[in-house]
């Protein structure tokens, strides 16, 4: 056993010292320097996606708020317009009847008269009463008025306020008639 203590025996490695340690994944974190890049590059790539969520988030609240003030508007516009047909109702409303008396349910005489309703600028064509003599002529007409009065069709148009609520009557007034209409003769 002496000659044993005589000899030079290497001393155990302490588990914290990096001399005894090879270039392993020990050494890359028990090295302070290796440490803080490593931390360096979580932080940029943490600051770069922060960045970039903070940008969408940025770009998200911008669309919402333009949409927002784009809805706004609409909604603006269409109070003012509501406004303006609660002005025209009245007098509107006295013209269509006009127009409109001793004709109620009768397809072939309202399709024949459209044409002092409407004016001269709505795009259609007068058709006398006796060219609606035949079922088809009546619903060929029909067709052409529908689409002449329609509200989507007239907003596409861009027709003033009076236009859309004299054609809104009107359309009212000739789907009801249609639905009169002799089954037979449709």
């Amino acid at each position: 056993s002496s000659d044993l203590a005589g000899r030079h025996q290497p001393e155990r490695a302490s588990s914290f010292d990096p001399k005894f340690h090879s270039s392993s994944s020990y050494t890359k974190c028990s090295d302070p320097s290796s440490k803080g890049e490593k931390l360096d590059g979580a932080d940029d790539e943490s600051a770069q996606r922060r960045k970039a969520r903070l940008e969408r988030q940025k770009r998200t609240m911008e669309r919402a708020a333009k949409a927002l003030e784009e809805k706004n508007k609409r909604d603006l516009q269409a109070q003012k317009e509501q406004a303006a047909r609660n002005m025209l109702a009245d007098p509107l409303d006295a013209e269509v009847k006009r127009w409109s008396s001793g004709k109620e349910g009768n397809l072939r005489a309202l399709l024949s008269t459209l044409q002092y309703i409407l004016g001269s600028d709505s795009g259609w064509q007068a058709i006398s009463l006796t060219d609606l003599v035949a079922p088809t002529a009546v619903r060929k007409a029909y067709k052409k008025a529908t689409l002449c009065v329609h509200p989507d069709k007239l907003q596409q148009r861009g027709a003033t306020i009076q236009q859309k609520y004299i054609c809104e009557k009107v359309f009212d007034l000739l789907k009801e008639a249609w639905s009169k209409f002799s089954p037979d003769e449709r």
